[in-house]
């Protein structure tokens, strides 16, 4: 199954934990899909919009976070089991219960560090490499919340996930996002990469010319691949950062234009996923899987390129 998408803007303040709520919440209660939501984000904003304070705090004081899982697959080389720091039936809307969620804690930060500081990079690959191919086998779609910026982590799951889509805001400083993603994609090649399912034009002001412009701009670039339907900034998407404390229905969470808005958008993405992987069965797509399983072959080259990296992140 080619189903584990990352969500993924180098720039910031582009809507994308609150668009990969919806588009989970979504897939679970529009489509029936099963959903793992992977939040890799140390602010865990998509933590706090799927669970409810006192579940999510539990697991996090509780050592039930991704930090926990992967300082014990990672640092303390451990047989730690992802499965056990899964919240299951997360979201509060109530025709939406096959949503889970791996949440995130700040100590995400601190664990990145001692990854880059103990030479872990090639484990922390191999890790994500097994994790999102068991779960990619467990739910119909895998979403990874990925932070901003570029770490080792996103960087990981840049390169180990089927698919990434890149939510951007229709302003100039949002889109230098997707030009340092594009160019970060071009090297090291061998290392492999996630393939491009578009990019999704979001928090668009339906009256303001210049978002208009920037849209027709972000269009003109065939390799942005945009997907056609655009969500604006609308009240129902804000108000998504106040989960309820009583189950609620779909429609009530996400009513009117705005709900038709994420259903056309959902279906635009589950087609490209679709197509992806009927092209992946013909043999015609993603040359960077193939190179990707080269490259994880020998040890000693993966660590020379993350050498490679480390430099760079230094220059």
């Amino acid at each position: 199954m080619r189903n584990t998408l990352t969500v993924m803007n180098a720039k910031g303040g582009v809507g994308k934990s609150t668009l990969v709520l919806a588009l989970a919440e979504t897939f679970a209660a529009y489509h029936g899909k099963s959903v793992l939501v992977i939040d890799a984000d140390a602010q865990a904003s998509i933590s706090h919009l799927l669970v409810r304070h006192e579940p999510l705090e539990a697991a996090q004081s509780g050592g039930r976070t991704i930090v926990d899982y992967l300082v014990g697959a990672v640092l303390k080389d451990a047989a730690a089991n992802w499965r056990d720091f899964v919240i299951s039936d997360a979201s509060d809307i109530d025709d939406a219960r096959s949503i889970s969620l791996v949440p995130s804690d700040t100590q995400l930060t601190l664990f990145e560090r001692e990854v880059s500081k103990g030479d872990h990079e090639a484990r922390l690959r191999r890790t994500i490499e097994a994790w999102l191919a068991e779960a990619a086998e467990t739910y119909d779609i895998v979403l990874i919340d990925s932070a901003p910026g570029l770490s080792v982590l996103t960087e990981c799951f840049l390169r180990e996930a089927h698919y990434y889509v890149s939510p951007t805001k229709p302003d100039y400083i949002s889109t230098r996002g997707l030009k340092f993603l594009r160019e970060f994609r071009q090297r090291d090649a061998e290392m492999g990469f996630a393939e491009n399912l578009g990019v999704i034009i979001n928090m668009k002001d339906q009256h303001a010319l210049e978002d208009d412009h920037v849209e027709r701009w972000l269009r003109e670039d065939p390799e942005h691949r945009c997907f056609q339907q655009v969500i604006p900034r609308a009240s129902p998407l804000q108000a998504t950062g106040f989960i309820s404390s009583h189950p609620r229905s779909y429609w009530a969470k996400y009513p009117g234009e705005t709900g038709d808005h994420l259903r056309r958008l959902a279906a635009e993405v589950l087609d490209r996923l679709a197509t992806a992987q009927a092209n992946a069965l013909d043999g015609e797509g993603l040359p960077e899987a193939g190179m990707a399983d080269q490259g994880k072959r020998n040890d000693g080259k993966m660590k020379g390129m993350w050498a490679t990296w480390k430099e760079r992140r230094t220059l």
